[in-house]
């Protein structure tokens, strides 16, 4: 089985996964304002409503302006991010996948993780590259497969054609 290639690949800002979170908040503000409406918005359920839909809002706009420019790398035995964050040595498991947009997590050990969009429209030509490289394994810096593993001898005074 080969491993996955070695890849570099810029990261920032992704317009598709802001309008994504757009939209998403936006149905959620439309809901808390159709409960207003229907239920009425007396006593403390109304702002305490509109408050949970402005923290939303301002979740979302943090969330975002996180998403620095920087790129990331595959050396086939793991993962480095470089830019307003550098990790070395890093891990990287996909959280979402909707084919031409991803969100990943990394993290490194002693660091605190980030999550990432990575977005098809960043570099198309290694897009195939970097979903490879995401879904393989990483190669170990030894080997330590079923060859490496010691085999068990057979009892003293059994032949090999014996059952």
């Amino acid at each position: 089985m080969h491993s996955a290639p070695s890849v570099s690949y810029p990261m920032g800002r992704s317009r598709i996964a802001a309008r994504l979170l757009v939209a998403i908040w936006a149905a959620g503000a439309c809901c808390a304002g159709w409960v207003c409406w229907q239920v009425g918005a007396q006593g403390w359920r109304g702002p305490v409503l509109a408050f949970s839909v402005l923290l939303a809002a301002l979740g979302a706009r943090a969330l975002l302006e996180r998403q620095r420019p920087g790129e990331l790398r595959f050396d086939g035995r793991g993962w480095q991010m470089t830019g307003a964050a550098n990790l070395r040595a890093a891990r990287l498991t996909p959280a979402l996948d909707f084919q031409s947009l991803m969100l990943v997590r990394i993290w490194a050990p002693k660091q605190r993780s980030r999550w990432q969009w990575l977005e098809r429209g960043s570099a198309p030509e290694r897009w195939l590259a970097l979903r490879r490289a995401v879904y393989s394994r990483a190669s170990p810096a030894e080997p330590d497969g079923p060859a490496a593993a010691p085999q068990p001898s057979a009892p003293q005074g059994a032949s090999q054609d014996s059952p």
